[in-house]
């Protein structure tokens, strides 16, 4: 099929894109072994959720014949703390600074607990896929995943997952932006290899990262092209409000795929560094990032999973759906990213979390998919075959345009490296 280039979308959002829900994973790892830390709960924020409006995919499939094995299915061994079978927690990041109406869960991260082998999963739900968010003004909704915080709080962004993924997830945590920012900083920075155009999109997000995070903007240098071509990498140091910066950073190819690659690559550099923080340091992180939490695990909850993952090691990561294409309006009315098709994405995301485990997909997940195919006309014979490389592809109803719009010299989006306005740089929310 011909493929072009796509003309990129220009568009004035409000708010600070929120990456900050991976501060959680670091929160737990801070908690082990601290006898002091029982003294620091009281900064958390507690949330307890209305059971009855959280759904799981057992509980609504109950009839049906598929052995859902999602949440609850029992390891051989159990660990050092107890701990046995898989757990799966929504992690999920809001913006909640004053005056910002809207509350969409902008980064939404599936991490999956395998207590036998003490590893862990993560699994990035892409912002504008487009599902069925749950029920509003009496209907089924279906737009853009990260609406469903936005409609009815961690209750329908849990039922939303669950009941599109075969899922059986009831615990959350939520942190804002400035967590992430602040974390980084304590723990002196971190190492990122990145590419020149990663290096140029970083200083333009900086502008408004380190303002909304009361940082002060310093600038990445960049090398001429002669020592630092479009082809090469580069490890460069980054403060706090660089490294969410970089986490923003939408235009390169691959867009919202490699976005949600960045964001879980700075979870790992970032538990890699708070396992050897020193205790003075850690105290202090903590001191500035719990009251940014909020979630409903008790603390005997958390502090066993605290001492537990001390020894867990991220073992794999992806994005979902992970054979899809991105709508530009003309299917769903929408800038969507659309699984094709849903019921086969979810086979292959059980197939990542919960390997070997006999799965079929429930009778919900199948009418959500069919919904899908109905609405968009794309089914299994539409499958895009270059979806693994992290290009989303574009429909146009007639061919697969890849969304390479930054690519170098070649680029439609300008990677100008003098310095964006606010008003003319597209914040990537």
């Amino acid at each position: 099929m011909a493929k072009k280039k796509q003309s990129p979308k220009y568009k004035k959002r409000k708010g600070l894109f929120a990456f900050e829900c991976v501060i959680l994973a670091v929160l737990l790892v801070f908690l082990g072994g601290s006898i002091w830390v029982t003294m620091k709960f009281s900064l958390i924020n507690f949330e307890r959720l209305d059971s009855s409006r959280v759904l799981t995919s057992d509980e609504v499939n109950s009839g049906d014949t598929q052995d859902d094995t999602t949440g609850s299915e029992t390891a051989e061994t159990e660990n050092d703390y107890g701990l046995s079978g898989y757990e799966m927690i929504a992690l999920v990041g809001i913006d909640t600074r004053d005056g910002v109406d809207a509350m969409n869960s902008d980064t939404m991260i599936i991490a999956c607990l395998n207590h036998g082998e003490k590893s862990i999963k993560l699994v990035s739900l892409y912002r504008d896929t487009y599902l069925n968010v749950g029920e509003y003004e009496g209907e089924d909704l279906y737009t853009k995943a990260n609406s469903a915080y936005g409609i009815g709080g961690a209750e329908q962004l849990l039922t939303m997952l669950n009941l599109n993924l075969d899922l059986n997830i009831t615990e959350f945590a939520s942190v804002r932006f400035l967590a992430l920012a602040e974390t980084i900083e304590l723990l002196g920075g971190l190492d990122i290899d990145m590419t020149r155009e990663e290096v140029i999109h970083l200083n333009n997000y900086n502008i408004e990262t380190a303002e909304a995070c009361g940082m002060e903007y310093e600038a990445l240098e960049l090398p001429s092209e002669l020592e630092f071509d479009g082809a090469m990498t580069r490890t460069f140091h980054v403060n706090g409000s660089q490294a969410v910066s970089y986490a923003r950073i939408r235009y390169t190819s691959g867009n919202d795929f490699r976005r949600a690659a960045r964001q879980r690559l700075v979870l790992q550099l970032t538990l890699d560094k708070a396992k050897s923080a020193g205790v003075g340091t850690l105290n202090s992180i903590l001191n500035e990032v719990l009251p940014d939490v909020t979630t409903n695990m008790d603390n005997s909850k958390i502090m066993t999973y605290a001492a537990a993952l001390l020894s867990y090691s991220i073992t794999d990561q992806t994005g979902f759906p992970f054979d899809h294409y991105e709508d530009d309006g003309t299917l769903t009315g929408n800038d969507n990213v659309v699984a094709v098709t849903l019921e086969s994405n979810v086979i292959q995301l059980h197939e990542f979390l919960l390997p070997g485990m006999s799965y079929e997909p429930s009778s919900t997940v199948k009418s959500y998919s069919d919904y899908i195919i109905y609405k968009t006309g794309l089914g299994l014979d539409d499958v895009p075959s270059y979806s693994e490389d992290g290009t989303i592809p574009i429909w146009t109803g007639e061919t697969e345009t890849s969304d390479e719009s930054v690519t170098g010299e070649e680029s439609a989006y300008t990677t100008d490296e003098s310095v964006y306005t606010e008003e003319s740089y597209d914040t990537g929310y």
